[in-house]
């Protein structure tokens, strides 16, 4: 595992200072107090954790989901927080999931530098990406058998709910640009997203053949399209216990169909998995199984998922695009130099040229 990159440039005394002067502005009398930035803080947009001490404050707990600061590299090159403000409104008023409650959108750039929204605070327990929750140490990994199977299909639940309760036609503001199917549109975004990030560094031979490949391997027919959450993993959830008690992160929200979501579930698990077991470790195996996982959302949707070997290389593909972003960023701050191979900047460069290749097991 390589060290966690740096995640922002601001300051966050002068963020906190910044955030009481126009909680004020909202809330007369308010003072925004105990603000913190996670260690865990995001790749691409950055939270502020912070209470609101008013008499009668709407929410005390509060997440303030800050748009990624122009200076340091971002991730993403566009970063809409009304769309994600927009999305999680839709999310809530139209299915049962537990989506946090959003108080204010903020479009003005000025109070804090970016564009912000706010949210209530939900207590509870996400597993962790650094160092992952397939590493010995944390709660997920010291979790019984049973407790990650009730895990398991609570969140698959989440899918199937999503997918099945969200009216496909009131997504059409999160839909990419272009032309054909929410597929073709899908995937030419990410070539999009692809030609930005590698746009004055070396290309990714590795990532262009993957891109080719899944061309010999386009289904028939891509299936309905639903509500696709983008960042379906369980890193994005809150648990109680292990039920999910707030679903987050919507910024890769789109139309698209059913699999895109439960292969992105299913192979950024595989992902951590992966780099635990080359790090000698045994992670856990038999956790978020494609095939069960396949099994119960059929189950609790009526539509089994296919072309799944398609839309698995596809969540692998997306993943190194964002993974050479990261370390090109990297590069940017002088944490690390590109080495003769750019393909080894991706983390799971084996694996991807493996499912690539067609002998990466499922």
């Amino acid at each position: 595992m390589t060290p966690r990159p740096r995640t922002t440039t601001r300051d966050p005394e002068e963020l906190a200072r910044r955030l009481t002067d126009w909680l004020g502005a909202r809330l007369p009398g308010a003072e925004a107090v105990a603000v913190t930035v996670p260690a865990s803080n995001g790749m691409s947009s950055e939270t502020l954790l912070f209470d609101i001490e008013h008499p009668q404050p709407p929410v005390r707990a509060c997440a303030l989901r800050l748009a990624a600061d122009p200076s340091a590299y971002t991730v993403f090159p566009v970063y809409d927080m009304a769309r994600q403000y927009r999305t999680m409104r839709l999310v809530a008023e139209r299915t049962d999931l537990p989506v946090p409650r959003v108080l204010w959108l903020e479009e003005d750039p000025a109070p804090l530098g970016a564009p912000f929204f706010v949210m209530e605070r939900v207590a509870g327990r996400v597993p962790p990406d650094v160092m992952p929750y397939t590493y010995e140490g944390n709660w997920l990994h010291a979790a019984s058998d049973a407790e990650r199977e009730r895990l398991e299909a609570s969140t698959i639940s989440l899918l199937a709910r999503l997918h099945d309760q969200v009216p496909s036609q009131e997504t059409e503001f999160l839909a990419p640009p272009g032309e054909g199917d929410t597929l073709r549109r899908h995937v030419a975004a990410q070539r999009a997203y692809y030609d930005w990030v590698v746009d004055g560094v070396a290309r990714s031979p590795l990532i262009e053949d993957a891109f080719d490949r899944l061309a010999d391997l386009w289904p028939r027919d891509p299936g309905p399209t639903v509500l696709s959450w983008g960042d379906a993993r369980i890193g994005n959830v809150i648990y109680d216990g292990f039920e999910p008690a707030a679903v987050l992160d919507w910024e890769m929200a789109a139309p698209a169909p059913r699999e895109v979501d439960l292969a992105w579930t299913i192979y950024l698990h595989r992902f951590f998995q992966d780099l635990t077991v080359a790090s000698g470790g045994r992670g856990l195996p038999g956790f978020l199984r494609r095939a069960r996982v396949e099994e119960r959302y059929a189950r609790l949707t009526g539509h089994t998922p296919r072309d799944m070997d398609f839309h698995t290389l596809y969540a692998a593909l997306r993943q190194a695009i964002v993974m050479l972003r990261v370390a090109y960023r990297r590069v940017h701050f002088g944490e690390a130099a590109v080495p003769a191979d750019p393909d080894t900047l991706i983390l799971h460069h084996g694996s991807l040229r493996a499912m690539v290749q067609g002998d990466y097991g499922s």
